[in-house]
């Protein structure tokens, strides 16, 4: 009986040992070598016998990053943000009361340690136009519905300090899950536009992105057609009060946002202008293919061997056939395609074939499917309302000179007259003024929107206002 009472008692330590109450904030720290530190702080809740956590990446002043799935089994933490292209794997050390694991992103993993025990947040780089209160406007906290989707809206509306009705422009921000000051890289652009915008006596309305922030719903199931809802959700929203001057309502579509603002006019008769920043003008898989070869971060030995088997890859993407078929497709064809390429860089097996999971997964979600087959130029020629397009000369994500061509010659295909396309000089993808325009220099800069680029926006839209 001795012997059996040991063997209870090392079963009911190790059951306890790995039921214990994981619920609180765990915090933790990535170097990204020697000089630059990203923070995450994980705030894990149990609601209803189930996990819920919620990421905040303070250095990065993200918040409200919302994982689809929790999970902590025999002292495995997985947390589960394939809807926002993330996931964190970490194992419990008993000894150290902490979790050892990893967390990536995308093709990126790194390691990162959660403890119970506070991180010091180094300051954040200067953002000197980033707006101080008192504001000399009204700004409200409202929430919209959605109501075909099942989906509720959180946002913010600033409004001038005056009496009457006020004509209003709704931010619509780019791919991948945003708040509504669109928040990357350290910088906040929609907040800078709109209290830009509202100092100038227009009213802007931006939103965080259906899952994200105090919003709603499933980012990771939707696509550009069902964000395009949510802008009618938003139009329909600002229709109902009587501070807004329905005869000018516009909507300001930054990146992917500037392929979901056509989509969205195109649906209703109360958009009465658009302003494109940084908007695509291709069909998704050929944009997608071009990406491919001048963002990616690793050397191949045949560059046109490389195309074609990205532009095989996206063809398996985006046919209409089975997912399970496509996924078994694409391994066949990454295996002989992009393995050997991989290989030499990883160096094993094992994390070749992570890799390839990995973009198998990024390759066939509904966003990316309907992406490839989405051609922006159809709804651009179907606007009958006036529009302004600007894009940054040293855009590495998006290049001015083929997207505006595609963009233009829509528009004098639909036969619209009031259009205006503007490369602008020396502004990268977010419209700061800059030196190479690459994403890794985003942060760097202290600039967050070109003060050119907001006169030429506000200017253009005090135009056209009736």
């Amino acid at each position: 009986m001795k012997k059996l009472h040991i063997t209870i008692a090392i079963l009911l330590y190790s059951v306890l040992s790995f039921s214990q109450d994981i619920t609180g904030r765990w915090n933790g720290t990535v170097k990204l070598g020697e000089d630059k530190k990203i923070s995450f702080i994980f705030n894990i809740e149990n609601t209803e016998n189930k996990y819920v956590t919620t990421i905040e990446i303070p250095t990065q002043r993200v918040s409200g990053l919302k994982p689809q799935k929790t999970s902590f089994k025999n002292g495995a933490l997985f947390i589960d943000g394939a809807n926002l292209g993330i996931k964190y794997e970490g194992s419990f050390n008993k000894k150290t009361q902490q979790f050892e694991g990893t967390f990536s992103e995308g093709l990126n993993a790194l390691p990162l340690i959660l403890k119970r025990e506070k991180i010091k947040i180094e300051k954040t780089a200067k953002r000197p136009q980033e707006p101080v209160k008192p504001y000399p406007y009204n700004e409200e906290e409202v929430v919209f519905e959605n109501k075909e989707a099942n989906v509720s809206l959180s946002g913010t509306l600033t409004l001038p300090r005056a009496n009457g009705k006020f004509p209003v422009v709704i931010l619509i921000s780019g791919s991948g899950p945003q708040d509504r000051d669109e928040t990357v890289a350290n910088h906040k652009p929609f907040w800078i536009l709109a209290d830009y915008l509202t100092r100038l006596g227009i009213a802007v309305l931006r939103y965080d992105d259906r899952g994200f922030g105090k919003s709603t719903g499933s980012f990771s199931n939707a696509t550009t057609k069902d964000f395009s809802t949510d802008v009618i959700s938003a139009v329909n929203y600002l229709k109902s009060r009587t501070d807004i001057d329905l005869n000018n309502i516009g909507l300001i579509g930054h990146s992917e946002g500037g392929i979901i603002a056509p989509l969205a006019a195109n649906q209703t008769n109360d958009v009465s202008f658009i302003v494109l920043l940084a908007s695509t003008g291709i069909l998704g898989s050929e944009l997608s293919l071009i990406q491919s070869k001048t963002l990616r971060p690793f050397p191949v030995p045949n560059e046109d061997a490389y195309e074609q088997a990205i532009r095989k890859a996206i063809k398996i993407a985006a046919s209409d056939k089975e997912i399970s078929a496509i996924k078994s497709e694409l391994t066949t064809h990454y295996n002989a395609t992009i393995a050997p390429i991989l290989k030499p860089l990883v160096g094993n097996d094992a994390k070749v074939s992570e890799i390839i999971k990995g973009l198998i997964e990024m390759r066939t979600t509904p966003w990316i499917r309907y992406f490839y087959n989405y051609n922006p130029a159809d709804e651009f020629e179907k606007l009958k309302i006036p529009v302004l397009s600007l894009n940054g000369s040293k855009d590495t994500q998006v290049s001015a000179k083929i997207n505006q061509e595609g963009i233009r010659k829509a528009l004098i295909k639909g036969k619209i007259k009031d259009y205006k396309i503007i490369e602008m000089e020396n502004l990268n993808h977010l419209f700061q003024e800059c030196k190479t325009g690459k994403m890794d220099e985003y942060e760097l800069i202290e600039q967050t929107f070109s003060p050119k680029a907001l006169k030429v926006i506000s200017n253009w839209i005090l135009d056209h206002i009736e």
